[in-house]
This record gives structure tokens, C-alpha cells and sequence, in this order.
């Protein structure tokens, strides 16, 4: 197969288009990292690095200040929404939102700034829409974290161009219940586990999620149900049941202080915590993120508003660099069936973040002007 090329001086919509249409759901990425890694090598100005299917690109210019900007090449399964189309505006098809779009920026500013204010690593990684042990971002993270430091790190995660900071913490917990199997004929010979799992639920439905501000961000916690597992055979009383709860927490508390609140919401019960990954604070009071909010404000007129979702800022947080979440397209179509992106917020980020490092803020510039 003829390697595949990418034209970074292309027009950034026509470029995110190329990126979606390339495979890359999770596990296939080596094809389009492939393609990034040999567009970034044609530009002197850029040391490129790679490990595995992530590609990593810096300039090295003596600045005061690093900052990292990173988005993931990969994609949740095709559903026949690939190829791409673009009608009145709009950019549909798989990847579209999350998150191709905002690599397509990326890839364009890589290549075409050479003399940024602030040094700045590029980050494109595998693997961040399965299980976080096999995020490309994680083990570089772990084998390289000199590639990924910095200062400050702007994520390109789907936000609709607006601004957010942080994110909120995961833990996912099995509540496991036990009873006594028997005939069902004769169900007063055993104890339900299915039945047990009745409190548990009226409790978390009961459950009334804070609202926590953090850094002047109102982060909206939740703690639901997700899974419900039990039962062998249709005339057995079941012995085993097993109630998966995920817990969505602010970033002001610990790993350790969520198990605990979830322990204290189910007094009693057999709880064991199968996954957790602590949130990340704004960080918004950093000098560097300032002056990238304004930036933000002065193309979209928005103000950061709180992640609401665990997102890899965490992982630049735990590198002591404060990170917020800034691309194009609105995260509640991620996923869909519908993926779609308005092109206006594909060059207002683009605008926003060209502005940010070259120190040269367009005035007045309406959303959607590159």
C-alpha cells in the first residue's frame, strides 16, 4: 500500500476531513500515525519523536516557557458514517468531534509556526478511547515524561470552542451481594441476592449529587448504577449479584476521599473499588493559562466553564502542569451516530490558539474567522 500523505498547508477543514478518513478506530492506528509522523518530519523546525503509535513533535528555541498541546489519532467503531461530508457548514462523520478536528489544528499550527513565544510539544497519541491502561498518552507518560513536560498543557478534546477547565475524577466500584441458591419452586429455601440489590438501588436513586466549586468552576458530581449482574438460570434463586456504581467527583477530593464517600452513601455493603483516576484542578490562576483564557475570550467571547467528565488533563495534572480541555466540536455528539462539527469552530479554535502563540491577538474577530 502507497504511504498515505498529509498536506499540512491544506486548509484545515479539508485536512480533518483526510484524518477521519483514514482508519484509526482504537488498535489501528499505525496507518494514520504513520501519515502524521512523515508530515511532521518534512518541517526542520520540529524534533519528531515516536513511541509506538504516538507521535511527538517539539521546538526547541530557548523560551522561558513550555507548553504542550495534545490530541488522540484514534476513534470509537465506524457505524457506516464514514466517509466524511461537508453540508451547509457542517463537517459530519466519524471522528468529526472527537476528535480529528482538533488534531487537523494542531497539525496545520505545528507546521506552519515556526518562531512560537513559548517552546511547544505536540502531542498525537493511541489507544485514549479503550481502557485507560492502554492510552498511548500513559505510556509515554510513564516510559518518556521528559517528552511530555512542560508548563501548561491545553488539551483538544471536544469542548464546541469553549474553554474548560480541569476535569472531574472516576471511580467505579461493585457493590457484591450473596444469598443462597435454590429451586425457585421452592424459593423460601434460599435468600435472593437479586432481592438485596433492591436497597442498593433505592438508595442511589435517592442520592443527590453535589454541585462543588473549584477554583471559581462549579464541577456536577454524580453517583449512579451502571451495571446490574446476577442470576445462573431462570429457575434458580439467585446467589450472587453484583451492583456496578460509578462515581463522578469533583476535583477537589482524593481517590481515597471518594471511596469513602461511596462507602458511607452504602453503609454495610460489600464495596470494592475495581477503578479509579483522580480528577485535575483548573489550574486557571497559572499566568500561562490566563493568558491563553484570554486569547479564548477575545475569539469566542466564551469564559472557561468546569470539564464535566474525567478527560487526559488528568495526566498533566499528576505531571504538575495545570491543563484545560479546548477544541472544536460539542462533545455531546461525540460518539454518535450524528457526529458532526460546525466549521466555524474548527477555525475559531484554530484562530485561538494561533493567536495564543504568536502573541498576536486578532481584535474583534468573530467565532468562525481564521
Amino acid at each position: 500500500m502507497a504511504a498515505d500523505i498529509l498536506d499540512l498547508s491544506a486548509d484545515v477543514v479539508t485536512l480533518a476531513r483526510e484524518l477521519c478518513d483514514l482508519p484509526s478506530v482504537s488498535g489501528d492506528e499505525t496507518r494514520l500515525a504513520d501519515a502524521v509522523e512523515a508530515a511532521l518530519r518534512e518541517h526542520p523546525h520540529l524534533e519528531v519523536l515516536r513511541d509506538g503509535d504516538t507521535v511527538v513533535a517539539r521546538t526547541h528555541l530557548g523560551r522561558a516557557r513550555r507548553v504542550v498541546v495534545a490530541g488522540h489519532l484514534d476513534t470509537v467503531p465506524v457505524t457506516g458514517n464514514l466517509p466524511t461530508r461537508l453540508e451547509d457548514g457542517v463537517l459530519w462523520g466519524r471522528g468529526t468531534v472527537d476528535m480529528k478536528a482538533g488534531v487537523a489544528v494542531q497539525l496545520v499550527l505545528a507546521a506552519t509556526l515556526t518562531d512560537p513565544v513559548h517552546d511547544v510539544t505536540w502531542v498525537f497519541y493511541d489507544h485514549e478511547e479503550v481502557d485507560a491502561s492502554l492510552s498511548g498518552l500513559g505510556r509515554v507518560v510513564r516510559h518518556h515524561p521528559d517528552w511530555v513536560g512542560g508548563d501548561f498543557a491545553v488539551l483538544c478534546e471536544p469542548t464546541a470552542a469553549g474553554l474548560e477547565g480541569g476535569c472531574n475524577g472516576t471511580l467505579r466500584a461493585e457493590v457484591r451481594l450473596r444469598g443462597v441458591a435454590a429451586h425457585s419452586a421452592r424459593s423460601w429455601t434460599g435468600v435472593n441476592a437479586v432481592h438485596a440489590a433492591g436497597d442498593v438501588l433505592t438508595r442511589l436513586a435517592a442520592y443527590r449529587p453535589a454541585d462543588v466549586e473549584v477554583e471559581g468552576l462549579v464541577f456536577r458530581e454524580g453517583l449512579n448504577a451502571v451495571l446490574v449482574h446476577g442470576g445462573t438460570a431462570t429457575n434458580v434463586i439467585p446467589d450472587a449479584c453484583v451492583v456496578t456504581v460509578n462515581y463522578r467527583f469533583a476535583p477537589s477530593r482524593t481517590v481515597e476521599e471518594a471511596e469513602a464517600h461511596v462507602r458511607e452513601v452504602l453503609p454495610g455493603y460489600d464495596v470494592v473499588v475495581v477503578d479509579a483516576a483522580a480528577g485535575a484542578r483548573p489550574g486557571l490562576d497559572d499566568p500561562t493559562a490566563q493568558d491563553f483564557a484570554a486569547a479564548v475570550l477575545e475569539v469566542t467571547g466564551g469564559r472557561p466553564s468546569a470539564k464535566q467528565g474525567w478527560t487526559d488533563v488528568a495526566r498533566f495534572s499528576a505531571l504538575g502542569l495545570p491543563a484545560v480541555n479546548f477544541g472544536p466540536g460539542d462533545p455531546l455528539l461525540a460518539h454518535t451516530q450524528d457526529e458532526r462539527c460546525p466549521v466555524d469552530q474548527i477555525h475559531a479554535c484554530l484562530a485561538a490558539l494561533r493567536g495564543w502563540l504568536t502573541g498576536r491577538r486578532p481584535e474583534g474577530l468573530p467565532l468562525g474567522t481564521s
